[in-house]
């Protein structure tokens, strides 16, 4: 009995330390087996694995892409516009012994601290670099690959690979949100009165092309119409002539009558004439006195 008794304390101990030595790798992370803080083993295979109880432990970090948010920093580009960018980055941990040696007993919160103070160095060097302009386009992936990959070359030395940078956000500090409307205001403005003046200068042109081309109308119009209208007198005159030469009498008639009518008007000037004027010659016979007998 006393020996039973012995017995099972020493099976329990025995099971406990049993059990004890046995952990499991969980296909998610990578061990670290650690013998009075230096590494004696590395597991990165997942399934069973053992150590020595009491002596050794277990350190697990995870093997997955992990992701870091950076605070917002300041950054000031070429153009002296400062600008407040807001990032985050992946990163996955590839070297477990590295890792283990850069960052010690501090595990992930120390080294998410140094890859934050590498990337915001980055940032400020390569931002700095550039204008504000290429930093707030659409197409600022370059910039970001630049940050990344000295960044990744920075962070090797910690056994940890950084995936990505992103830049969530880029805007402008509170302070100089008002001068910078102010200015883009003025810009704009000036591009708006450019724009003006241009539109201005090409409507002349095309005001003074139609002002040619309506004198350049008119003048030939007039020079036709001299034409036609001295065609036409010429053929007035040839008429006239014609008719003259037919009948002399008949034209001086008409000559006559048309003297009247151009002269009797209402708004001519009032004028005497003797009664036997060779004026009223066909107002009182319808010959002229030179043919008119004379009376007795």
């Amino acid at each position: 009995m006393k020996r039973a008794t012995l017995l099972l304390p020493i099976a329990a101990i025995a099971a406990a330390l049993a059990l004890s030595s046995i952990f499991i790798v969980d296909e998610r992370e990578k061990a670290l087996v650690l013998q009075f803080g230096q590494i004696k083993t590395i597991k990165e295979d997942p399934g069973l694995a053992f150590k020595i109880p009491l002596i050794q432990e277990v350190v697990r970090y995870d093997d997955r892409i992990l992701s870091r948010d950076i605070d917002p920093i300041e950054v000031t580009p070429l153009d002296d516009r400062r600008l407040v960018v807001d990032a985050f980055a992946r990163y996955r941990i590839v070297d477990v012994e590295r890792f283990r040696q850069a960052v010690g007993a501090g595990g992930v919160p120390f080294a998410e601290s140094r890859i934050d103070t590498i990337l915001r160095a980055q940032m400020r060097e390569v931002l700095g670099s550039v204008t504000s302009s290429e930093i707030l386009s659409a197409d600022r992936a370059a910039l970001t690959l630049r940050i990344r990959d000295a960044a990744r070359r920075e962070a090797s030395s910690l056994g940890v690979e950084i995936i990505d940078v992103r830049l969530k956000r880029s805007d402008l500090p509170e302070q100089n949100l008002d001068a910078t409307f102010a200015r883009m205001r003025a810009e704009r403005e000036r591009e708006a009165a450019d724009e003006v003046a241009r539109g201005n200068e090409a409507a002349q042109r095309v005001r003074a092309q139609a002002d040619r081309t309506q004198v350049e109308i008119v003048s030939d119009a007039n020079r036709q119409a001299e034409i036609t209208r001295g065609e036409a007198d010429a053929r007035r005159n040839a008429i006239f002539a014609d008719a003259f030469g037919a009948d002399p009498e008949f034209f001086e008639f008409y000559r006559s009558l048309a003297a009247y009518r151009a002269s009797l008007l209402g708004e001519n000037s009032t004028f005497v004439m003797a009664p036997d004027s060779e004026f009223f010659d066909y107002l009182k016979s319808d010959r002229p006195a030179a043919q008119t007998p004379a009376t007795e």
